[in-house]
């Protein structure tokens, strides 16, 4: 069962995740709390963040590294299970003992690689939210009607839903088959 598609698969849902790890705690390393981060310059404005924004940042990268970790974690093993899968091509190549293989079960493996994706999705709508907060923290809350923050905001949350969706239905797609 251990095919070069779903070690590929694997391997980018691997390293697609640890490139939004990298960003998530780039984005824990920034300092809301730094005045000189905020392009608002009056604190008492109608457009500054309070600090449930500064806080939904906060949490939102968390959760985001969460949903990753979990994605990560569920693809690497999967990928390992598939490495070391009982199969005829692999065993005519092995020096290992045939008691050390495993079989894979197909279902199983949906349902792992169904969960990693679903990990994946979940750590890009935090990652989008906490992004969405930055910035309305850096150029003013989305209430205040900042034109500024709309320009930044519109793009992020017409093109992240729309590649997911493109992720979820080539996904789908590939556990019909």
């Amino acid at each position: 069962m251990t095919t070069s598609i779903h070690i590929t698969a694997l391997d980018g849902i691997v390293n697609v995740n640890s490139l939004f790890t990298l960003a998530v705690f780039v984005g824990l390393a920034w300092n809301p709390t730094d005045p000189n981060n905020s392009l608002i310059t009056d604190p008492t404005s109608p457009c500054a963040a309070g600090s449930t924004i500064v806080e939904n940042i906060v949490s939102y990268h968390v959760y985001s590294f969460s949903s990753f970790l979990f994605s990560s974690l569920i693809a690497l093993a999967l990928k390992q299970a598939l490495r070391i899968a009982k199969t005829p091509d692999f065993h005519s190549h092995s020096h290992h003992l045939p008691e050390f293989f495993a079989r894979v079960n197909k279902n199983s493996l949906r349902v792992g690689m169904l969960a990693s994706g679903v990990g994946s999705v979940v750590g890009c709508v935090f990652l989008m939210l906490a992004l969405i907060n930055v910035v309305q923290f850096k150029l003013g809350t989305l209430a205040c009607g900042s034109g500024h923050s709309l320009a930044a905001v519109v793009p992020l949350v017409i093109f992240v839903p729309i590649a997911l969706v493109i992720y979820v239905c080539i996904v789908l797609y590939a556990f019909g088959r």
